[in-house]
């Protein structure tokens, strides 16, 4: 009778066990343990502006016009309420993305800066990806679902879009860290966290879903943090270049999934560092693939400014073309960007959530010019850090992308600290006991809603 009354007892309580309620405890602990997000940055195609997301917070600058951009959204408030993840510009630059932890991707026109679209997702959005004449909006969420959007073409003069997400294709839980089309449009490639790449054919009616899968890219030890695509005006199918935490970059043909070369960017750091003994100090966070030159930006997460490789489209080689430092500043790029006008590549570095800093979150913007088109010898390249004062936009767009013109070094070194430690768990897979899985399936509480 008295262990019926234990059993009534636990019953009211919601069946919990001590064992229950110290797991409980240890969830409750590991979701008070906040997640800095990195700042991101994004170049329009011609350069006509530049955008950086840190946090919730989007700032846009109009290069063209020399100020500031506000946006427009008739939602009301804030245009994110949560952590941005991921912003990208459509090929032809007429659309501008925006997504993350908030279940929301925010469609914009960049004529008017108008919000045109906001699709709610089921879960945190993780990657986006916008075909290349501009008509379908894809994004990628922490279940490894891949869901598509169509959209009319757009001019800036037309009303917010009511527009719903239907699912493309999956990776099966696997979180998403990268989407691209391919130069052609031909494919979509989606990169996880568990060491895979997938090339799927792009439908022509995409909201059907996509059945066709052309190849797999398998070759990387651990999980796939970007994914670009290099090619040229003599070679239009181009290549697709990754990184990951195994601290390589490797060059695909995506067509076989063939791995065409390997580079070793750690051990290459590691020869650069004397002090690079943490796990995992050496993973590739960032690539940027410059228009029309066959050289490939790396940003790594231990390097203070980024490595240039060279890429042999005749070959299918990689090699080490030269290391770009920045010189006089705590600068670890978390997110790299280009245009096909201009010669420069764009980083950014910083975050949100920075507990360790005096800032609650944290952006600075540098650019390295120098990159000439069509120069097949990387030893004819000559990038140079430029000063602010050398910058596009000067002060003006210091003061929009990072909210002052000048950042305290004091303030940037505590920040470079708390974002490299961040950037250095970000995709690694926790490990759970049977016992502690169980638990937290029993515990969700991000049900699908039905919409």
């Amino acid at each position: 009778m008295a262990d019926r009354q234990v059993v009534e007892g636990d019953c009211e309580h919601g069946g919990k066990t001590e064992e229950d309620t110290q797991m409980e405890e240890t969830e409750q602990n590991n979701k008070d343990v906040v997640e800095v997000a990195p700042s991101l940055i994004s170049v329009h195609p011609t350069q006509n502006s530049v955008a950086v997301a840190v946090g919730s917070d989007l700032r846009i600058f109009n290069l063209l016009e020399d100020c500031g951009v506000s946006l427009v959204d008739e939602s009301g408030g804030a245009s994110h309420s949560d952590s941005i993840r991921a912003i990208k510009y459509g090929a032809n630059g007429m659309l501008f993305v925006s997504a993350g932890d908030d279940k929301l991707v925010k469609v914009w026109s960049t004529q008017s800066w108008r919000c045109i679209s906001t699709v709610c997702s089921e879960k945190r959005v993780s990657a986006i990806a916008v075909s290349n004449d501009g008509l379908h909006v894809c994004f990628a969420d922490k279940f490894g679902v891949v869901w598509v959007v169509d959209l009319p073409g757009v001019d800036g003069n037309e009303a917010s879009l009511n527009k719903k997400a239907v699912p493309l294709l999956a990776h099966y839980c696997s979180i998403i860290t990268g989407l691209e089309f391919s130069p052609d449009g031909r494919f979509i490639v989606s990169a996880d966290r568990d060491f895979k790449i997938r090339v799927t054919v792009f439908p022509k009616k995409p909201l059907d879903g996509a059945h066709e899968i052309q190849s797999f890219c398998l070759g990387h030890t651990e999980f796939v943090s970007c994914l670009a695509f290099i090619s040229t005006s003599d070679c239009l199918q181009g290549f697709l270049v990754s990184g990951g935490g195994d601290s390589t970059v490797r060059l695909w043909d995506i067509i076989s999934g063939s791995l065409l070369d390997s580079c070793e960017v750690g051990a290459k750091v590691g020869d650069l560092k004397s002090d690079a003994t943490e796990g995992n100090c050496s993973t590739v966070t960032d690539i940027c693939t410059i228009p029309d030159c066959t050289l490939i930006a790396v940003a790594i997460q231990s390097l203070q400014g980024i490595m240039l490789l060279s890429c042999d489209l005749q070959s299918q080689t990689l090699s080490l073309a030269k290391v770009v430092s920045i010189v006089g500043e705590n600068f670890i790029p978390t997110s790299l960007g280009s245009s096909i006008s201009g010669g420069l590549l764009w980083m950014v570095t910083g975050g949100s959530k920075l507990l360790s800093s005096d800032l609650s979150s944290l952006s600075r913007v540098k650019v390295i010019s120098g990159f000439k088109k069509n120069s097949p010898d990387s030893s004819e390249q000559e990038p140079v850090v430029l000063a602010d004062s050398e910058i596009p936009g000067g002060a003006k767009l210091l003061e929009k992308l990072q909210g002052s013109v000048s950042i305290d070094e004091k303030v940037l070194l505590a920040a470079a600290d708390a974002v490299k430690t961040a950037m250095c768990n970000l995709l690694i897979k926790k490990q759970y006991s049977v016992e502690k899985r169980e638990f937290r399936k029993r515990t969700r509480n991000d049900k699908k809603t039905r919409q």
